[in-house]
C-alpha cells in the first residue's frame, strides 16, 4: 500500500522549510527511523526519519526548494496486502507489470529509475542537470563508485566558461578567467541558498555576483531587524585584565586534557561569571511583555552561545548553567559548537535562552556592539585577549587585557544597572579566586 509523507511542523510555529538534500533515491528501501531527507527550518537543519520500513516510490521536491508544512514530500510503498493486491491485479491484466499504475508514473520518475545504475545522490543529479553535465561521462571518485558534487564540478569545468549575464558554477574552474575588470568567483559563497547557483551580471560599475541567500540568512536578517526596531539598544564597554584567569585556565587545561577526554576553553569561565552576576542583577536575565506592560524575570539561567557557521550565525542554548560545573560546561560548549557548525543541532537546543554570550576573540578586532537576541534584553560580547600596557601598583607592565561589550535594552535596563553588572563581572574574571567562591 502506498502512503504519503507530508512535512510536519518540526519547529514551533514553523510554516515552511527548505529541502537541503535527499538522503535516499527513488526505488530505495528505508528502515524505520532511517533519515531520508534533510530540511532547513528557521533555526536548524533537521533530518526527517522514515515513519516505517518502506520503499521510496516518489520524491516530490528538489533540493533547494521551499516546502510548506503539510506539503507531500515522499510517497512510500510499504508492501502491505493492499499493495500486493494491486500488484497482482496488474499482473492479471497485463502480465508484465508495465501497464496500469506503472504506465502513469511521471516522466521524471521513470527517468530517475533509468538512471538508477549511476550511483549519485538526487542533489548531485540535480546539480548535473543545472550545469548540463552528462553523468554517464563523469568519472566517480566517491565511496563505492558514487559520483560526487566535486566530480560534477570538475566535469563542468571542461565546458566553456559562461559569459557575463549567464549562470556560472561556484567551482573556480568554471568561473570566468581573471581579468582587469573581473575576478574569479570563490569556491563557495557563504549563506548561498541550498541548491542555487550564483549568477554574474553586468552593471554600470562592473560585474556583480547575484547570490540567493539561504533560509537561515533570511531568518537572521529578519531577527536582527526586528531587534533593532523594538529594543532601545545601548552598549556598555569595559576592559578586563584576565592575566590571572589565564594562568588558572592554563593549569586546569593541562590537567583536564591530559587524558584526551575533554577540551577546555575560556568560555565556560565566562559563562559561570555571567550567571553569578545575573543572579545579583535579575533585570538583565529577563524579557519584556510589551503588550501587558510587564517584565518576566527569569529564575533559570539558560545561556545562548553564538556559533559561527558557514551558513550563518546560530545560537544553541546551554540550559541551567548555574547548576553545572566547568567540566560539564566545557563538554557542552565543545559538543554544541561542533554540531552547530555541522548544522546538526535539534530545534529544542536553540530555544529558551535567557541571555546570550557572543565570543569573537579568535576573529580579532577591538570590540563590537552585539545585537540583542529577542526576546532577551541583554547580550555580552567577549573579545580578543591582547598584550597591552597596564598600570599595576604604580608601574606600567604588560598584561592580558580584553574588551567586554554589553548591549542591553534601555526600556528595561538602566545604565546604572548595566554598569554595576559589568563591574561585578570584571571583578569575577579578574580575580578567579572570587569566582571559585561562587561556583
Amino acid at each position: 500500500m502506498s502512503f504519503e509523507f507530508k512535512l510536519p511542523d518540526i519547529g514551533e510555529g514553523l510554516h515552511e522549510g527548505t529541502l537541503v538534500e535527499w538522503l535516499v533515491a527513488e526505488g530505495e528501501s528505508v528502515k524505520l527511523d532511517q533519515p531520508f531527507a534533510r530540511v532547513e527550518t528557521d533555526k536548524a537543519v533537521v533530518e526527517l526519519p522514515a515513519p516505517r520500513a518502506a520503499k521510496v516510490s516518489r520524491l516530490h521536491a528538489r533540493a533547494g526548494e521551499a516546502i510548506q508544512v503539510g506539503q507531500v514530500l515522499v510517497t512510500f510503498e510499504d508492501g502491505s496486502p493492499s499493495a500486493a493486491g494491486a500488484d497482482a491485479a496488474r499482473l492479471r491484466s497485463g502480465g508484465n507489470g508495465s501497464s496500469g499504475a506503472a504506465d502513469t508514473s511521471p516522466p521524471t520518475a521513470r527517468a530517475s529509475s533509468e538512471a538508477g545504475r549511476l550511483r549519485a545522490t538526487p542533489h548531485t543529479r540535480a546539480l548535473a542537470r543545472r550545469l548540463g553535465v552528462d553523468l554517464t561521462r563523469v568519472a566517480p571518485t566517491g565511496r563505492g563508485g558514487k559520483i560526487t558534487d566535486a566530480d560534477v564540478h570538475r566535469a563542468a569545468g571542461q565546458i566553456a566558461p559562461a559569459s557575463v549575464g549567464q549562470p556560472v558554477a561556484t567551482s573556480p574552474s568554471a568561473a570566468p578567467a581573471p581579468s582587469a575588470s573581473s575576478s574569479p568567483l570563490p569556491p563557495r559563497t557563504p549563506s548561498l541558498r541550498t541548491g542555487s547557483t550564483p549568477t554574474l551580471e553586468s552593471s554600470e560599475d562592473g560585474p556583480v555576483e547575484r547570490v540567493a541567500v539561504s533560509h537561515l540568512r533570511r531568518v537572521i536578517a529578519e531577527a536582527m531587524s526586528l531587534s533593532t526596531r523594538t529594543a532601545a539598544h545601548v552598549t556598555h564597554v569595559d576592559e578586563a585584565d584576565v592575566t590571572d584567569l589565564l594562568a588558572t585556565y592554563a593549569r586546569a587545561k593541562r590537567h583536564l586534557e591530559a587524558d584526551g577526554a575533554h577540551k577546555l576553553s575560556l568560555l565556560p569561565y565566562f559563562l559561570k561569571a555571567v550567571v553569578t552576576a545575573l543572579k545579583d542583577h535579575p533585570y538583565l536575565n529577563a524579557s519584556y511583555d510589551e503588550a501587558r506592560g510587564e517584565l518576566l524575570l527569569k529564575r533559570h539561567y539558560h545561556l545562548g552561545i553564538a556559533v559561527d557557521t558557514p551558513e550563518g550565525l546560530v545560537v544553541p542554548v546551554i540550559r541551567d548553567v548555574d547548576r553545572k560545573d566547568l567540566v560539564t560546561l566545557a563538554d557542552e560548549v565543545t559538543d554544541l559548537g561542533a554540531r552547530g557548525r555541522a548544522r546538526r543541532l535539534q530545534v529544542h537546543e536553540l530555544r529558551g535562552g535567557t541571555f546570550t554570550v557572543s565570543s569573537l576573540g579568535k576573529l580579532g578586532g577591538a570590540f563590537a556592539t552585539p545585537i540583542i537576541h529577542q526576546p532577551e534584553v541583554a547580550i555580552l560580547g567577549v573579545h580578543a585577549i591582547k598584550d597591552r600596557p597596564a598600570v599595576v601598583d604604580g608601574a606600567v607592565v604588560p598584561r592580558k587585557l580584553l574588551y567586554l561589550s554589553l548591549s542591553y535594552d534601555h526600556r528595561v535596563v538602566d545604565g546604572a544597572v548595566a554598569a554595576r553588572f559589568m563591574a561585578q563581572l570584571l571583578e569575577l574574571v579578574e580575580h578567579p579566586d572570587l569566582l571559585m567562591l561562587r561556583l
